[in-house]
C-alpha cells in the first residue's frame, strides 16, 4: 500500500468547481502581481529619468501582454471546460513571463527571479507536490539557459568571476525552487487534508442537522422555541398541526398570539392552556424551560394537544354519572310506580262512588290526570335511565333520515325555519327506531332554537363512521352549558324536563358511537352523531380505496 505522501503527491486534480475557482483566484492573483510591478517598474524610470532602452520597451510590452494574456484566460475560464489543459497552460504562461521578466532585466542580476518560484508555488496548488518539483526543475531549466545565454551575449569566454557568480545565482534560485516546491507540497498537502477533515465535518453536520430536523419533525409533541421578547424562533411541524398554522404564518411573531393566556416566559413545569385555532379550540398541555448553552436567551415550550384526552374523560365521568344515576333511577321508578298505581286505582274507585257529584268528579279527574302524568314521566324516566339494547340491523341511514325529516316538517316548530339537506347514501349497522328518536330529539330542538334562521341536517360516511350533523344558525348554547348539556334534568328551556339530549346520548352510547356538540353565536350549533357503518358499507369502501 503506499503511503500518505506518495498518495498525496499522484492525488489527481480536485474537480472541476474547486479548479475552475483555483484557477480564477490565481488569474487575480497574476493581475494584481502584474499591476505592482508595473507600478515599480515606472516608478524606477521615473526616479532616473532617460529615453527608453530596447529592454524597457520590452518589459512593458511583456506587461501588456501579461494584461491581455490574463484576459482571454479568464474568459476561457468563464466558458470553456477547465481540465488538466488549463492548469498547463495556467503554469506554462507564469514560467514564460517570469522568463520574460529575468531576461529583460538583467539575466542572472534580475530581481526579479524570484517570479519563479511563483510558478512553483501555483504548481503546487494545482498539481500537487509532483507537479511542483517538475515545475520547480523546469524553472531551474529554464533560469539556467537563460543565465547560459547572458554569459554568451557577454563574452563567448567569460571571465572565471562571472562565471562563478552566474554558477552562484542559478545554484541559488535552483536551491530556492525545490525548497519551495517541498514546502508548499507539504502546505498544500496538509490544506488538502485538512479541507477533506473539513468537508466530512460538513457531511457530519449536515448529517446531523438533517437528523436533528427529522427526529424534531416526528416527535408528536410540539415544540416552540421563542426570546425573550416572546419573538418564535422555531417550530417543528406537530406545532403547526396542533395550531392549525403554516411556517409561514407562524415565524417571527410574538408568542403570545399564538399561545394567548401563556403565563409568561418563566420556568412553568406544567400548565393547561386553551387556545381558539383554525381547527377549533384546543387543550394543550405545556411546558416551559430556559434552554442552556445558547447566546441569547432563548425559551423553549413542549406541549401537547390534550383535547381529545380531556373529552374521553367527560365523557367517562359522564357515562359513571348517567349508569349511577341510571340504577338509582330504576329503583326509585319501581317504587314510585306501586304506590302510583294505587292511588289511580282509589282515584277511579272514588269517580264511581260519587258520580252525582260534581266537586268530586273534579278532582278525581284531576288526580287520574297527574297520576297519568306522573306515569308518563317515570317511563320516560326509565327509558333514558335503562334504555331498551337496540335491535340492529342494516338500514339505509339516507332513507331514515328523509322520513323523519317529512314528518318533523309538520311540527309548529318548523314554521319560519329554513331546512336544508345534504345526504348522502350511506348504511349503517343500527336500530331504526332508537335513531329516529335521537334525529327527533336534535332536530326539533334545532327548530326551537332557529327561530326563523336555518337548519341543515347533513350525512356522510368516513373511515368506517356514519356522520349525522344537526346544525342550527343560533349558536346559542353558552359554552359554560356545553359540558352539562347531556346531563339529565339539565335544561334551559321553561318547562322542559331536561332528558331529551340525556337520552339521546345514551342511545347513542349504546350503539358504540359518539354524540358532540360545539356552539358559538359566530359558527352556529351543531350536534354531530358518529355511528358504526354496516359491515357491507366498510367492506365496499375497503374495495374502492384498495
Amino acid at each position: 500500500m503506499p503511503s500518505s505522501r506518495a498518495a498525496a503527491a499522484l492525488a489527481p486534480l480536485p474537480g472541476e468547481p474547486e479548479l475552475r475557482v483555483r484557477l480564477t483566484w490565481l488569474s487575480v492573483f497574476r493581475t494584481v502581481a502584474t499591476s505592482l510591478l508595473l507600478g515599480v517598474y515606472a516608478l524606477r524610470l521615473l526616479a532616473a529619468p532617460r529615453e527608453l532602452s530596447f529592454n524597457d520597451t520590452f518589459a512593458f510590452i511583456v506587461i501588456g501582454l501579461v494584461y491581455v494574456l490574463t484576459l482571454i484566460y479568464g474568459l476561457w475560464l468563464r466558458r470553456g471546460r477547465v481540465g488538466r489543459s488549463a492548469v498547463i497552460v495556467q503554469v506554462a504562461g507564469d514560467i514564460l513571463i517570469a522568463s520574460g521578466l529575468v531576461s529583460v532585466t538583467g539575466g542572472p542580476e534580475s530581481p526579479f527571479s524570484f517570479t519563479y518560484s511563483l510558478a512553483v508555488i501555483a504548481a503546487s496548488i494545482l498539481l500537487s507536490q509532483r507537479g511542483a518539483f517538475v515545475t520547480a526543475a523546469v524553472c531551474s531549466g529554464v533560469y539556467g539557459a537563460l543565465v547560459v545565454t547572458h554569459l554568451l551575449r557577454i563574452s563567448a569566454s567569460p571571465p572565471p568571476s562571472l562565471v562563478v557568480r552566474a554558477a552562484f545565482h542559478f545554484a541559488s534560485n535552483a536551491l530556492a525552487h525545490f525548497l519551495i516546491a517541498a514546502l508548499a507540497g507539504y502546505l498544500s498537502r496538509q490544506l488538502l487534508a485538512a479541507g477533506g477533515r473539513l468537508s466530512a465535518s460538513q457531511a457530519d453536520l449536515r448529517r446531523l442537522a438533517t437528523l436533528h430536523e427529522q427526529i424534531l419533525d416526528s416527535t408528536p409533541s410540539g415544540l416552540l422555541t421563542c426570546e425573550t421578547d416572546g419573538r418564535i424562533t422555531f417550530i417543528n411541524r406537530a406545532a403547526l398541526i396542533i395550531l392549525g398554522m403554516d411556517d409561514a404564518a407562524v415565524r417571527h411573531r410574538p408568542v403570545q398570539e399564538l399561545l394567548p393566556g401563556l403565563p409568561g416566559l418563566e420556568r412553568v413545569p406544567r400548565y393547561e392552556l386553551k387556545v381558539d385555532t383554525p381547527r377549533g379550540p384546543r387543550i394543550l398541555g405545556l411546558t416551559l424551560a430556559p434552554l442552556e448553552g445558547t447566546e441569547r436567551a432563548t425559551r423553549l415550550i413542549v406541549f401537547q394537544d390534550l383535547t381529545a384526552l380531556r373529552r374521553a374523560e367527560d365523557e367517562l365521568r359522564r357515562a359513571d354519572r348517567l349508569a349511577a344515576l341510571g340504577t338509582l333511577a330504576a329503583q326509585l321508578a319501581h317504587e314510585i310506580r306501586n304506590p302510583l298505581a294505587a292511588m289511580r286505582g282509589s282515584a277511579q274507585m272514588l269517580s264511581q262512588d260519587g258520580a252525582g257529584d260534581p266537586g268530586v268528579a273534579r278532582l278525581t279527574n284531576i288526580l287520574l290526570r297527574e297520576s297519568d302524568r306522573l306515569s308518563r314521566l317515570v317511563e320516560e324516566f326509565l327509558r333514558f335511565a335503562r334504555p331498551p339494547p337496540p335491535q340492529r340491523r342494516t338500514v339505509d341511514m339516507e332513507g331514515l333520515v328523509r322520513e323523519t325529516l317529512e314528518m318533523l316538517q309538520t311540527d309548529p316548530l318548523s314554521r319560519g325555519v329554513a331546512l336544508e339537506t345534504d345526504l348522502a347514501p350511506v348504511s349503517a349497522s343500527v336500530d331504526p327506531d332508537q335513531i329516529r328518536q335521537v334525529l327527533i330529539n336534535l332536530v326539533r330542538n334545532a327548530f326551537e332554537a332557529a327561530e326563523g334562521g336555518k337548519v341543515r341536517v347533513s350525512l356522510g360516511g368516513e373511515g368506517g363512521t356514519a356522520h349525522l350533523r344537526v346544525w342550527d344558525s343560533a349558536g346559542a348554547i353558552p359554552e359554560s352549558h356545553l359540558g352539562r348539556i347531556f346531563e339529565p334534568f339539565f335544561t334551559t328551556r321553561s318547562g322542559g324536563t331536561g332528558l331529551g339530549l340525556a337520552t339521546a346520548y345514551s342511545i347513542v352510547r349504546a350503539h358504540e358511537g359518539r354524540l358532540q356538540v360545539t356552539s358559538s353565536p359566530e359558527a352556529g350549533t351543531e350536534f354531530m352523531v358518529e355511528l358504526p357503518l354496516s359491515a357491507e358499507e366498510v367492506q365496499g369502501a375497503r374495495v374502492g380505496s384498495g
